[in-house]
């Protein structure tokens, strides 16, 4: 059953994450034209440092042989399916659960977008601490870990919802 005023306008969160992860992976891919090439911007901290990842997070299954392209395609898309069934059904007061899933969808397809048509994610944010340095990651995966992170938040510490439930 679909409400009525359900939080289906909250994908347009979603379209937002999408459109700030396309220009800015367009962006760097431009400002650095080859993998691999880096530009600090926080000297210690921080590098726009161009890469491309055929896996998933931290690089899981980047060398594989490339079917692993297509099951992160159906995974992207099964996903967002049903975090959009979600959002059907619940009203579009309830934000704490709204905004999390939308960046969520909005990061999943930021990524899809790029495996479609690339068959890689493009990376560029590079985090480090003298020898010390996370995976490079893009705006899609920024959306994708602050909206988990919100719902667990949100779930664990965010009282009642306006229905009375948890």
């Amino acid at each position: 059953m679909i409400r009525k005023s359900n939080a289906l306008p909250w994908l347009l969160l979603s379209v937002v994450v999408i459109a700030l992860d396309q220009l800015s992976k367009w962006w760097m891919v431009h400002a650095l034209h080859v993998a691999g090439a880096s530009r600090a911007v926080i000297p210690g901290f921080l590098n726009w440092t161009l890469v491309y990842n055929r896996g998933a997070a931290f690089s899981f299954l980047t060398h594989d042989s490339g079917w692993q392209r297509w099951l992160f395609v159906v995974l992207a898309v099964v996903i967002s399916a049903l975090l959009i069934v979600w959002l059907a059904r619940i009203a579009r007061r309830e934000w704490r659960t709204a905004m999390p899933l939308a960046l969520i969808i909005g990061g999943a397809l930021g990524n899809l977008i790029d495996r479609l048509h690339a068959g890689q994610v493009t990376d560029f944010i590079d985090v480090y601490y003298r020898q010390w340095h996370y995976p490079v990651f893009n705006l899609a995966d920024c959306g994708i870990t602050v909206g988990a992170v919100m719902l667990v938040v949100f779930g664990t510490f965010g009282g009642k919802s306006e229905n009375g439930v948890r």
